[in-house]
């Protein structure tokens, strides 16, 4: 396991909502990214108790997690260790109300 991958694997496994995105939650730096913290938000999640990784600080990190995950595109969401995916994920199961479920909330009514 390369360097990248082990600090991804360590981060997945310590983090019990951990969100890979461009820019931070205060500042999401692309709208799929903005649109998965939105998303956390409307499951009633603080996003202070978010991990968020910005991939655009770390070019191995940027690539590791696509390898990692083995799903091609930013934003990506890990929740107990478990890959769940990007935004367009996030969004059908914030739909079906699986996403609040997996967050640990009820779900929407």
């Amino acid at each position: 396991m390369s360097d990248a991958q082990q600090r991804i694997d360590d981060l997945v496994k310590q983090n019990e909502v951990l969100l890979f995105m461009k820019g931070s939650a205060s500042f999401p730096m692309c709208g799929f990214s903005g649109r998965a913290i939105q998303l956390l938000k409307a499951c009633g999640v603080d996003t202070k108790d978010v991990k968020t990784v910005n991939v655009l600080d770390d070019a191995e990190i940027r690539q590791g997690i696509k390898e990692y995950s083995n799903w091609p595109t930013i934003p990506q969401l890990f929740v107990k260790g478990e890959f769940i995916g990007g935004s367009d994920i996030m969004m059908e199961m914030y739909e079906s109300g699986e996403l609040h479920q997996v967050l640990g909330g009820a779900p929407a009514a």
